[in-house]
């Protein structure tokens, strides 16, 4: 008996390659150096833990890419089938790598003007970041359900993180109760999943049917069959539980008041790493375990892309709150990518390399956007009003330049990435046949133009109150332009050449 339960457990376990997932494991332990300094490190030295926190994931960064490393090349199934490393789960891992980076800098900012707790931040950020990049490439439920919980259970406490804040301690609860229902309506839809495709008396039944790859061949099968009715209501339950991370109609409602009330730098990590992860998984699922079920997900998350697209949109026309017109952004930019899903289950591969190209141009011109209101905020970040930016430019030259590229790029206007990214999605849309989603994203386009065209309009043309002339701006540093100018030269950049982000093949 000993020997037996030996040889299964060497068998289950001979799959497990550590160096694979090195970079995660690293965050981790970096995560937990931080806060062991913040014990031994005399107090007047804590200022050096966000030092640690950046250049130490830059570090992982070069490690990760480094050829002695070759954690980002290196490919196939591993920990008996719960990761499985693609060209795309590749790509996206540096992706959350930098996110994170840029949102333990904003960080910085944000926590120099309030008396909040420090090294915790860094240390969720971190945690997030792993287990992201862990999210990414998870070929099993259980594995999915895991480091997406991590996920969601960091955020609830980086959403209500300023305690002093009402909006913030409101956004956190919201996030809180909303994410839990999302979470109960996901596990319930894995568990039908895995009591039908584990039911022996169905054909391609299989006591693994938590594996993506078991999955696929059982839905396939029976679909062959005839279909079944608790897998296509599994399927939908997942798929919405997933559309709750990415912000999508029906599910959007937390957006706004989650955008408003979170630290700015938790705002910018929810709006780019948060909705990438959710997209990465999606397409994931409906190319893999749900990929016989084309016939009843196309349509349906054909309507969520298009009332995402108009609700975002029509919403954020008359927003005057910065952070909740970002978030009503954000949820037509969610609409968007979902046109690019729909163009991948429609049979256009190439699709999933414009939706990834997509994501990268979203993060550079998020980041500066929220990267010149991380300077500007005061005290209370959660009430930045777009009258604060009247005549923003004659106070700062450089950031209203910054903000206008970087939200010129998330209109859609040529020649920066947000432009290309769109014209990709377009032209994957078009191949696919989805000429009904491309009319209702180009009036969302044109709708979007109005709102972030307003907010560039109040920097250099609008009339301030004296009150506001006062308490404007606050002061960037060299760093902080340093980064900043990155930014948005890279928007430009891959607007102009976009073949210098390897990604389209």
């Amino acid at each position: 008996m000993n020997e037996l339960l030996a040889e299964f457990l060497r068998g289950y376990t001979a799959t497990n390659e550590w160096s694979a997932i090195m970079p995660e494991i690293m965050l981790a332990l970096l995560a937990l150096g931080l806060l062991v300094s913040e014990m031994f490190l005399p107090k007047a030295q804590h200022h050096l833990i966000p030092r640690i926190a950046i250049w130490g994931q830059v570090l992982i960064g070069v490690y990760a890419f480094s050829c002695i490393g070759g954690c980002l090349t290196s490919s196939g199934s591993f920990f008996s089938g719960m990761i499985l490393q693609t060209d795309v789960s590749q790509m996206m891992r540096p992706f959350f790598l930098l996110s994170s980076i840029l949102v333990c800098y904003l960080g910085r900012i944000y926590l120099s003007q309030q008396s909040l707790a420090k090294t915790e931040f860094y240390h969720l950020v971190l945690i997030i970041s792993a287990a992201m990049m862990l999210l990414v490439q998870s070929s099993n439920f259980v594995m999915l359900f895991v480091a997406l919980e991590t996920v969601t259970v960091a955020f609830y406490v980086l959403v209500g993180y300023c305690r002093t804040s009402p909006f913030s301690l409101e956004g956190g609860l919201k996030y809180l109760i909303l994410g839990s229902l999302s979470s109960a309506i996901l596990l319930f839809g894995i568990v039908l999943l895995y009591g039908v495709a584990g039911n022996p008396q169905l054909p391609g039944a299989s006591p693994d049917s938590l594996n993506f790859q078991s999955l696929q061949a059982f839905i396939a099968l029976n679909q062959f069959t005839g279909g079944n009715l608790l897998v296509n209501v599994g399927a939908i339950l997942v798929v919405a539980g997933i559309c709750f991370k990415i912000g999508a109609v029906p599910f959007q409602i937390w957006v706004p008041d989650v955008y408003q009330g979170a630290p700015t730098p938790v705002t910018a990590f929810l709006a780019v790493a948060s909705k990438a992860a959710g997209f990465i998984v999606l397409l994931v699922l409906v190319q893999g375990p749900f990929l016989a079920l084309n016939e009843l997900l196309v349509p349906v998350l054909s309507f969520i892309a298009a009332a995402t697209i108009l609700f975002g949109n029509i919403a954020a026309v008359t927003q005057r709150n910065l952070k909740r017109l970002m978030g009503l952004s954000g949820i037509a930019h969610a609409g968007y990518l979902l046109i690019g899903v729909v163009a991948v289950m429609r049979g256009v591969e190439w699709a999933v390399y414009a939706v990834i190209f997509y994501l990268v141009t979203y993060l550079l011109a998020s980041f500066a956007v929220f990267g010149v209101m991380a300077i500007t905020a005061k005290a209370d970040d959660a009430n930045q009003q777009l009258d604060d930016y009247a005549n923003y430019s004659r106070k700062q030259p450089f950031l209203s330049g910054v903000l206008t590229l970087g939200l010129g790029s998330l209109a859609g206007i040529p020649p920066l990435g947000g432009f290309i990214a769109k014209l990709f999605l377009f032209v994957a849309a078009y191949q696919a046949g989805l000429y009904g989603l491309i009319a209702i994203a180009i009036l969302g386009v044109v709708i979007s133009i109005y709102y972030y065209f307003g907010w560039i309009r109040e920097c250099y043309f609008g009339v301030p109150t004296s009150e506001i002339v006062e308490d404007t701006c606050g002061q960037s540093t060299v760093a902080d332009r340093t980064l900043l100018g990155a930014l948005v030269a890279g928007t430009v950049l891959v607007g102009v050449l976009p073949a210098v982000l390897p990604i389209i093949p």
